[in-house]
């Protein structure tokens, strides 16, 4: 059964609801055609992420485009050099993150990774790492997956 956008958008503001990162006055809901659209102001990147999710997570949805904009507090600004400097010490720390493999750069509270790795799941788990970051205000991951070696290879073993 195909959802109306009045009903999805019920289903996403419930789901926006339920996750305890958001405060339910924070974002907006908008609904055409299946295609849901966030908007409002939240304090950090990680809650404008986990609105993103959210929507994700209910069923009909066919796209999300997220509007919402991140204002820090002042308490949460950071420089481009702190936030750089933090990112870099968070991966050197992730396990799972191969050492000196991922270049950061920040242009006003936006992380841009870049780099080689050879599995996906290190490709997310770089992203997952600065997106918890003070001061963050959206991260580009350019993280390229290259595989040491192929399918076949992989399946011959």
């Amino acid at each position: 059964m195909i959802k109306s956008d009045e009903q999805l958008q019920k289903d996403v503001l419930a789901e926006l609801k339920w996750d305890a990162r958001l405060h339910p006055n924070e974002i907006g809901v908008a609904v055409k055609d299946g295609v849901v659209t966030l908007a409002g102001f939240v304090d950090s990147y990680s809650k404008k992420w986990a609105a993103e999710e959210a929507a994700h997570r209910v069923q009909g949805v066919r796209a999300v485009a997220n509007d919402v904009e991140v204002r820090l507090p002042g308490s949460a600004e950071r420089s481009d050099p702190e936030i750089a400097e933090a990112a870099v010490r968070a991966l050197e720390w992730d396990a799972d993150v191969p050492a000196d493999t991922v270049k950061v750069t920040v242009a006003e509270g936006w992380i841009t990774l870049q780099g080689e790795v050879e599995w996906q799941y290190q490709k997310d788990s770089a992203e997952r790492t600065v997106r918890r970051l003070s001061g963050v205000k959206g991260i580009t991951n350019l993280i390229i997956v290259k595989p040491r070696l192929s399918p076949t290879e992989i399946r011959k073993k």
